[in-house]
């Protein structure tokens, strides 16, 4: 499965970006999805999660309410929206498919985007 990631850019604080990951090369009703962002110098972190149906989604706190998660099967693209952005959410995001149900481990994943920043100017 190959996946590219797209969307990120430079905003103000409060403004809003949305993000899209468009899968190709297998079945993508089979892969729960995530997004995943890395800060300079921080470790990888979960972000959001959607399940193979679409009907199960999954936040960290400090993005629930701002973020949303979605997928669109005939498409084979999840996007992310964010709404309200702030300064800490500055970051390369990551979008990633596991065979299983959605964790928050990015060990868990089995396939990766190449990333696309977001840097979110105060």
């Amino acid at each position: 499965v190959q996946l590219q990631a797209s969307g990120g850019g430079l905003v103000q604080a409060g403004g809003s970006l949305r993000l899209s990951c468009a899968a190709s090369g297998g079945t993508f009703s089979n892969y729960a999805m995530g997004w995943f962002r890395q800060a300079p110098g921080k470790d990888r972190e979960f972000v959001a999660g959607i399940t193979r149906s679409g009907w199960g989604t999954s936040y960290t706190d400090s993005v629930k309410g701002r973020f949303t998660i979605s997928r669109d099967s005939a498409k084979n693209t999840v996007y992310l929206q964010m709404n309200s952005l702030k300064p800490e959410d500055t970051a390369v995001y990551y979008c990633a498919a596991t065979s299983y149900v959605v964790r928050t481990n990015p060990n868990d994943y089995d396939y990766w985007g190449q990333g696309t920043q977001v840097t979110v100017s105060s």
